[in-house]
This record gives C-alpha cells, structure tokens and sequence, in this order.
C-alpha cells in the first residue's frame, strides 16, 4: 500500500468508525458531536505537501456555537464554523516524542506499519483527545475549559457575549 492508501484505510477502518462510536456525525473529513448549545468539530487536515509515498496531516479540534453556524436547522457544524481552533498536541501530555507524530501532527510513509500507527493513534485519540474534548458539557464548561488557551478563551467569551449567550 502507499501512503496515500494507509491513510484512507486509518480513516475507513479505525478514525470514522470510532468517532461514530463516541457519537459523532461526519462530511468528508469533518466530524461534529451535537453538545447542546454547542458541537464539538474535529477535522482532518492534510498538507499540500503530501504525496503518493508521504502524507502528513494534523487535527483540528474545537467547538462551534450554535448560535453562530451557518446552517439554518443548527444540525451541523464545518471546520468554518469553528469558535475555537486547537491541534491534537494540545490535548496530549508530550505532543513530540510520539512514534508517528511531530510537533504539526501525524506522518504515514510507505514504508509506515499501519497497524503500528493506528495502535498509537488510538492511544492518543481515546486515552487523551476525545476525553479532553469531551470534558466541556455546557457553554460555561466551555468557558471554564477554553480560558487555560489565552488566545482562544476570550475569543470564545467575546463571541459569547455578541450573541448573548453570556452577560460580559
């Protein structure tokens, strides 16, 4: 198999089934968890550098208000949509010393044992990601959660007040 190949068989045989276990929907590389008042969004993003025999590629992981998704019925949530913007390595304890992973997220080469990688993917997607993801159940979860990352915490307040979610 080439690179190229492992990857779609990581996404169809392990990424996709195990978020639809933990109860999330998807469209194409965008996967959303209906909270309530919010969704939390993971999306997969590959590298332009990418080729056949190397793909490189990162997570990012967020949440998107309710209030401010573009669709009209408030089903669904896309990577635009998101409130906040964080990678995998935020939510692991040693984001670079992982076997298949550096500092930009995972690497699969030709020459990668896919049932390697997907053991330690699954290590750090179920032990660290999604239980870090999980942690916020309500919109003052996510504030609570989202204020250890500066940046992204007063966006996320910011937002949550010009849409009346929050009183400032």
């Amino acid at each position: 198999m080439t690179a190229k190949e492992k990857q779609s068989y990581f996404i169809k045989t392990y990424l996709k089934p195990t978020l639809k276990t933990f109860g999330y929907q998807t469209s194409g590389q965008t996967w959303w968890k209906d909270k309530g008042d919010f969704f939390n969004v993971i999306n997969l993003q590959n590298y332009s550098w990418n080729s056949t025999d190397s793909v490189d590629f990162r997570f990012n992981i967020g949440i998107a208000l309710k209030a401010t998704v573009k669709d009209q019925q408030k089903k669904k949530a896309t990577y635009s949509d998101l409130t906040t913007h964080l990678d995998e390595g935020t939510f692991l304890p040693d984001r670079k010393s992982r076997k298949f992973a550096d500092n930009q997220g995972y690497s699969i080469q030709d020459n990668t044992d896919i049932d390697q990688f997907i053991s330690a993917f699954r290590t750090d997607f179920e032990t660290y990601i999604l239980p870090g993801l999980e942690e916020p159940k309500t919109l003052k979860d996510c504030l609570s959660f989202y204020e250890r990352f500066p940046f992204w915490g007063d966006h996320l307040k910011r937002v949550m007040t010009e849409n009346n979610l929050i009183t400032k």
